[in-house]
């Protein structure tokens, strides 16, 4: 199966194991995977990995078969788009501006055309994904006056524009508000299937892991604890081992899953009765 895989991936900061031995997938294309976990259990470390900024102590990483450690810098680059949880303050650039740089910067120097054409495709697609994510209005906004949540928006139009074959969002919806979190997982899962991405986004909300994610990955003191599909990762006995919380999984009354906490798990994480 297409996608990106993790082989025996280990990741040291000094004398201190971050990640030890993770293997896993392949994160197929056209699907989203959520990585949850603990704060410090080494959800950041693993994106940065998976986008070429941490350089592994041990293991690789394939991206449908071919190992990403051999692909230049530039070439991966255009492949693998990595977005912070914020973008650098006091850029003053106006949105639409940055968008086609991004726009531009993800096509491959090779390929790149020299004419109008090229630049009116770059023009019409930035324009469309300023739409699609309800930020029009803000097309001729400097960047440096909008609101942390705003410059996420544009931040999600950076990369999406991009067209990158694997799609990496570290905590995207930290600092939305809950129309625009709405929003952006239903345009993140209907981009990734329309154009085949393998998109790994960090999340603290495990009710749109269930929602809006096809697998999930749970990690815990640098290990993956759980693999697989969202709701078989997401469960009451998972989330009592590794948030130390007691939870049910129950449907709503359209029938998707929620997750609901009722109190704290005991010392050895396995949840205990319900207080009545």
């Amino acid at each position: 199966m297409n996608g990106l895989a993790i082989h025996d991936l280990s990741v040291r900061y000094g004398r201190r194991d971050v990640l030890r031995g993770l293997s896993a997938g392949p994160l197929p294309r056209g699907e989203i995977t959520a990585l949850l976990g603990p704060n410090g259990s080494g959800k950041s470390t693993l994106l940065r990995t998976l986008a070429g900024l941490a350089k592994p102590a041990a293991g690789s990483l394939t991206l449908d078969g071919a190992p990403l450690a051999l692909t230049a810098a530039s070439a991966r680059s255009h492949s693998v788009v990595y977005l912070p949880q914020a973008l650098p303050a006091g850029v003053r650039l106006q949105v639409l501006e940055s968008v086609l740089v991004a726009a531009r910067a993800g096509r491959d120097p090779a390929l790149r055309e020299r004419t109008g054409t090229a630049a009116q495709r770059d023009l019409a697609t930035a324009h469309a994904t300023l739409e699609r994510l309800d930020i029009a209005t803000l097309a001729n906004r400097s960047l440096d006056e909008l609101s942390g949540g705003q410059r996420q928006l544009v931040g999600i139009a950076q990369a999406l524009v991009r067209e990158p074959q694997v799609l990496l969002l570290d905590e995207p919806l930290s600092a939305l508000d809950l129309n625009h979190q709405y929003q952006v997982m239903a345009v993140l899962r209907d981009v990734t299937r329309e154009r085949g991405i393998a998109t790994v986004v960090v999340l603290h909300d495990i009710n749109a892991a269930l929602r809006a994610c096809d697998r999930a990955m749970l990690l815990h003191d640098g290990h993956i604890a759980h693999f697989g599909p969202s709701a078989e990762v997401v469960t009451p006995a998972s989330l009592a081992q590794v948030f130390g919380v007691r939870a049910r999984i129950e449907p709503c009354s359209r029938g998707l899953h929620q997750v609901l906490i009722d109190g704290i798990a005991d010392r050895q994480g396995i949840a205990s009765r319900h207080t009545r």
